[in-house]
């Protein structure tokens, strides 16, 4: 159990330092170049790491405020609803059947 634990710890760090180069409000986008759908889908997959980044980078936001409009926003939020915190509720789902059996 405790291998899974560690393991698991590392893993969250690795993907915490390899998704810190490429958060919202990093500084990448331009009122000439702004973030567009394909962007939005990006940062609300990572939108728990930029949540936790945030904390200890003020220039780090889970949006980024230099966008396309409605199509980035549409992208971050299809990507919030199913895939960030969508995926966090299936893998519930999993475990709980595993345990009734």
């Amino acid at each position: 159990m405790k291998k899974k634990s560690l393991l698991f710890l590392l893993l969250v760090l690795l993907m915490t330092i390899l998704l810190s180069g490429c958060v919202p409000g990093d500084g990448s986008y331009s009122s000439d170049d702004p973030a567009n759908f394909l962007s939005g889908i990006w940062h609300g997959w990572i939108a728990p790491f930029s949540l936790i980044l945030g904390i200890f980078k003020h220039n780090i936001r889970i949006y980024e405020t230099l966008n396309s409009g409605w199509w980035y926003d549409f992208g971050f939020y299809i990507a919030i609803i199913g895939g960030g915190f969508g995926g966090l509720s299936l893998s519930r789902k999993r475990s709980k059947r595993k345990k009734e059996k």
